[in-house]
């Protein structure tokens, strides 16, 4: 199809595509070290990100006043943009859509010592604008000179995926020319992990283990990533790289519980059928669900069960990333989008890794044991967070 003769999205919208990717992972920094790592063993210890290099974006003064969880959205952010090139955007219509679970808890947990420890004088001036979840797109904002709309979304695990979908939209109807969406996390305090310790939602093993009948809960993990999304008649005129198309997706609740996922998967069954609907496919036209895959008894029974009541058997490739990523919280979705972009430009998908012995109670073809080689066609993303939200996107090879 020739760039004059483009047709727009079905209802008029405009076509959305992924021109960019930046990440900062447990496995890898940058996109090429990142997919390097999906297609190898799970690192060994915290998932923490290690190698991370602040003074490649920030000077000692800057680096004291800006909590790890927005370092890790500005590094990002300036990797996404750099591998789109020259986007030259009206800065009026370039939006940043942003997403953390969790925002500056560690400047927030270290502080709280401080008050306890020295008094309420010593408190950092920078508390709070360190601490809150908007920080990160506010500094990615700041830098670039963006004055589009700049907005965090903060729905526990699924704030990755809700922030690109938001991005798709601004896009898709106009309101921007460009987008950086994406999500960051850097909440692996004591507390923390305390907290999700003693809630049993941690593997006591350590290991992550999607879809594995030993799977005991989720390895946590710090992480961020970042797509650049682009009008894609914008973005073949200026000869970008286009990695995917952005279909669509879709937002729901399960209104069931605070932690525990619909029974039955639900409200991940809904979410699914109307990203679908949003993309103008059909069950039968997915080839591959990246899915949200924690590597706990009851959100992977529930996803299996959803994944299974929609597309039968055997169904479209699944894999889950977290083997290798654990799971950052609000940056597991962001990190994943990049993973599907990559799986559709590289033409393989990672594997599940940590499945050695599949429940026999899950009907899934999971991708396991080595990377598989496929005829890129439409993603669907999966993310599912804590509050019940649901979040799906779908990517697809562009037909332009």
């Amino acid at each position: 199809m020739a760039h004059a003769e483009l047709e727009p999205d079905r209802g008029g919208r405009r076509r959305v595509a992924v021109t960019g990717l930046g990440v900062v992972s447990c496995c890898g920094i940058g996109k090429d070290a990142f997919f390097a790592g999906l297609n190898g063993p799970a690192p060994e210890g915290e998932h923490r990100v290690r190698g991370f290099d602040s003074s490649l974006w920030f000077d000692a003064k800057e680096v004291r006043r800006v909590d790890l969880f927005a370092q890790f959205a500005v590094a990002a952010a300036e990797m996404a943009l750099e591998d789109a090139g020259q986007l030259d955007v009206d800065p009026a219509l370039a939006g940043i859509q942003i997403g953390t679970g969790v925002g500056g808890l560690s400047t927030m947990e270290a502080q709280i010592g401080v008050l306890l420890e020295k008094g309420p004088r010593r408190v950092s001036p920078f508390l709070v604008p360190m601490m809150m979840a908007n920080a990160g797109g506010a500094t990615v904002s700041m830098r670039l000179g963006w004055r589009g709309p700049c907005e965090t979304i903060t729905t526990a695990c699924a704030s990755g995926t809700h922030s690109i979908l938001a991005g798709h939209r601004l896009i898709a109807t106009g309101r921007c020319d460009a987008v950086l969406a994406g999500g960051a996390e850097a909440a692996m305090t004591p507390v923390a992990l305390a907290a999700f310790g003693n809630m049993t939602a941690l593997s006591t093993s350590g290991q992550s283990r999607p879809f594995d009948v030993r799977r005991d809960g989720f390895v946590i993990a710090e992480g961020g990533a970042v797509l650049v999304l682009e009008e894609l008649e914008r973005a073949l005129s200026r000869g970008a790289h286009i990695y995917a198309e952005l279909l669509g997706g879709a937002s729901s609740a399960d209104a069931h519980h605070i932690t525990a996922p619909a029974p039955g998967g639900a409200g991940a069954i809904g979410c699914m059928e109307l990203a679908l609907e949003d993309a103008g496919l059909t069950a039968g036209d997915i080839a591959h669900v990246n899915a949200h895959g924690t590597s706990t008894p009851l959100n992977d029974m529930a996803e299996a069960e959803a994944i299974d009541k929609i597309f039968g058997r055997p169904g479209p490739l699944v894999t889950s990333i977290k083997g290798v990523t654990g799971h950052s919280l609000g940056a597991a979705g962001a990190l994943e989008g990049v993973a599907c972009a990559l799986s559709i430009d590289r033409r393989l998908i990672p594997p599940t890794v940590g499945l050695e012995q599949q429940d026999p109670e899950i009907h899934l073809d999971i991708v396991r044991d080595a990377p598989r080689e496929w005829e890129p066609g439409p993603v669907l993303s999966n993310s599912f967070g804590f509050g019940g939200h649901n979040g799906c996107i779908v990517l697809a090879p562009t037909s332009a």
